[in-house]
């Protein structure tokens, strides 16, 4: 067309651009941007929707928003596209934001920008949220789509309402593979490995075949349980019975299995001998291991490994220096620190949420900004008081920061989580449970605080971390003590 100088309109632009989010096509997204703006074009509602789908769908966020801003007319596609774009990010806050702005403006309820907005709600945990879409999904006559359901399964799944989840599952008068995915999945991130399991074979009685998402949730129950023997058969099954090829994520799984159990020799046979180059997760996974079982030889090698994948991740070099530590290997602690220090390794910030009053309140350790936090700090130490009385110590050892021990005891005192619930318990309702999320995996210090909070104030406590749920009770927790 270009070589004919055929004239080109907004709907062969916006075509175009279409194609260019099919691919991800970003540098000719660009291209086509500057020739929008030089035909006059650019504020076009199909180009600019189009344009912000495909800088959304290529991360390039300040782009999209920058487009959704400049178009002064904004159809409801826009706005959901929008939206999705957020969320596709794990911008949720952004994607919430402008929801609710689209709200006010008379935005259509359409059941793709519900299911985005559902995404959302997952990824904060954000309950109430999640339940009032829930409701506008069977208000606007969405309820019985499979697609819908599926979301409002995994929505609950993450915001730790389990039960709820199988509520909707069992609603469904109709179920595809999603649907049964996403409802193992949600048991086997709450620990219900039996019930993950049983979905498992109860789909194949009825016709269903499991897929390689199947297997993952599967094999992750399996993890998280301690099932080495069921571990592998279902890993041998995947290509037996099922003729599924095994995926890097299916291998990682099973270090994770065996490195779990103590089988942590097995576990690196299998990275030495898999047909896929090891991932950063697998040699993590591994060096937990290492930590947890104090083998000092495999620790390094993983260490290595690490050290060139993941350079800027300070926690790889405090934990192997950590595992010197448990062997007394204070020379080779001593050489890990100063490589840390020579590094430029920084840690990750471990971050704690808590919805109340269908507001999001966000924790970092030591928190000192949120408008509440001298009682919040208040209500922790006379917590921890009675929890003494019970022969709670904090253990230094969970600490991965270079600093001395009181400094040590102090920041496991404060750390994020240990923060959201007590904004909780002086927040909520009496008796209510305390649903926390944070972007880190638990400690064991913190988990061993959350049973005996659960205990004390009499709570249901319920903590998703990194990798899964944990539900504390009665000063026990529904892992068993094994994450």
């Amino acid at each position: 067309m270009q070589r004919e100088q055929c004239d080109m309109n907004e709907f062969t632009v916006s075509s175009i651009l279409c194609a260019c989010a099919a691919k991800s096509a970003i540098i000719e997204c660009k291209q086509l941007h500057g020739f929008a703006i030089k035909k006059a074009i650019d504020t076009n509602v199909y180009v600019g929707t189009a344009l912000l789908d495909v800088y959304s769908k290529c991360n390039f966020m300040e782009d999209a928003s920058w487009v959704f801003e400049s178009l002064e007319e904004k159809s409801d596609v826009t706005w959901s596209s929008m939206v999705a774009g957020y969320v596709r990010n794990e911008l949720y806050e952004e994607g919430l934001r402008l929801y609710h702005k689209g709200q006010v403006g008379g935005l259509e309820q359409n059941q793709f920008t519900l299911s985005s907005i559902l995404s959302a709600c997952a990824g904060l945990g954000a309950l109430n949220e999640g339940s009032q879409v829930h409701a506008m999904l069977f208000k606007a006559g969405f309820g019985a789509n499979i697609f819908v359901g599926s979301s409002l399964i995994d929505m609950y799944a993450k915001c730790g309402a389990i039960k709820e989840a199988y509520n909707v599952f069992c609603d469904q008068e109709s179920k595809n593979v999603v649907s049964w995915n996403a409802m193992i999945s949600g048991f086997s991130r709450h620990g219900r490995w039996l019930e993950a399991i049983t979905l498992f074979e109860k789909m194949q009685h009825i016709g269903l075949f499991p897929n390689e998402v199947t297997y993952l949730s599967v094999l992750s129950a399996c993890g998280h349980i301690g099932l080495v023997e069921e571990g592998r058969k279902y890993f041998d099954h995947m290509v037996r019975k099922h003729n599924i090829s095994q995926s890097v994520l299916h291998y990682s799984c099973l270090v994770d299995i065996l490195g779990r159990a103590g089988l942590i020799q097995d576990a690196y046979d299998v990275i030495k001998t898999m047909p896929f180059e090891a991932t950063a997760s697998m040699w993590g996974s591994l060096l937990a291991s290492c930590r947890n079982f104090k083998n000092v030889e495999l620790a390094e090698i993983a260490a290595k490994q690490l050290f060139e994948l993941e350079p800027n991740n300070a926690g790889n070099h405090v934990l192997l220096s950590n595992i010197y530590a448990a062997n007394k290997s204070w020379e080779n602690v001593a050489k890990s620190r100063h490589l840390l220090k020579e590094s430029e390794a920084v840690k990750g910030r471990g971050k704690s949420w808590i919805e109340t009053k269908g507001k999001v309140h966000v924790f970092m350790v030591g928190e000192r900004e949120h408008p509440r936090i001298f009682e919040i700090y208040s209500e922790l130490d006379q917590l921890i008081e009675e929890m003494e009385k019970l022969d709670y110590k904090v253990e230094i050892e969970y600490d991965l920061h270079d600093v001395e021990e009181s400094k040590k005891v102090e920041l496991l005192k404060h750390h994020s989580e240990k923060l959201a619930f007590t904004f909780g318990i002086i927040s909520l309702p009496a008796g209510a449970p305390v649903r926390i999320m944070k972007n880190l995996r638990i400690c064991g210090d913190c988990h061993n605080f959350m049973k005996l909070a659960s205990t004390i104030t009499k709570r249901e406590v319920i903590v998703r971390d990194l990798n899964r749920f944990h539900h504390f009770s009665n000063g026990s927790c529904s892992c068993g003590d094994f994450w």
